[in-house]
């Protein structure tokens, strides 16, 4: 593990893996510091800030350098189900026709793999979730972003697949879209987290209006 400042109130911790930084991070907080203020995941590093009132940067880093983060395949996140119209695409047949498979062939991989949500950024709220299957792996982004991609779509490009919560430009290629809420701002509604698990499971359009609206985890 390598230790950097970042500043003068936090220590930006560089992990030898996605999985190694997840269990740094769940180590962190366990600890339960008095000088903690936050710890920030993101793939294979952590952002851990403190009160400078209550520790400084060395004793923030001999703490660090002493936890005991679990095993490798310890239980870090919470594992959750959710639902894809991949009826309600844009850019399934791009995909398929890059990666060579048809439609269903897509989905299937899709829906059978379990992500890690590695990151949370771009947007309140968006889950950045690896990796993708090696059948799905290596679609490029749209030549130019949309201006609007709505709430619920889910995206994949690259090495990585993930959910706008919000509407927003982007550039990633929709292949779904889930009727679950996702991020609530103004209730403080944020229920996936770095090291959680996510699979999606395949819906109709019915589905996706008897369920438009639920909340991720209230079924």
């Amino acid at each position: 593990m390598l230790l950097k400042a970042l500043g003068d109130q936090a220590i930006l911790a560089y992990l030898p893996s996605e999985a190694a930084a997840v269990r740094f991070a769940a180590a962190v907080r366990a600890a339960d510091l008095a000088w903690l203020v936050d710890v920030v995941p993101a793939y294979a590093s952590v952002g851990v800030y403190f009160d400078p009132t209550k520790a400084n940067l060395r004793a923030v880093r001999d703490a660090l350098i002493a936890l005991k983060p679990g095993a490798p395949g310890a239980a870090t996140g919470r594992s959750h189900a959710i639902p894809c119209c991949y009826e309600m695409q844009l850019d399934l047949d791009r995909v398929a026709q890059h990666t060579g498979l048809t439609a269903d062939q897509v989905i299937d991989e899709h829906t059978a793999t379990e992500y890690t949500v590695y990151a949370i950024g771009f947007c309140p709220g968006f889950p950045y979730l690896g990796y993708l299957p090696p059948r799905l792996t290596g679609v490029p982004r749209l030549p130019s972003p949309r201006l609007r991609v709505e709430p619920g779509s889910v995206g994949l490009t690259a090495q990585q697949t993930g959910v706008y919560p919000l509407a927003r430009p982007a550039g990633w290629n929709l292949i779904g879209r889930t009727p679950l809420e996702l991020v609530n701002v103004e209730d403080g509604y944020f229920p996936l987290r770095v090291g959680d698990k996510v699979r999606f499971r395949r819906i109709d359009e019915a589905d996706y209006r008897r369920l438009e609206g639920e909340r991720l985890g209230e079924r």
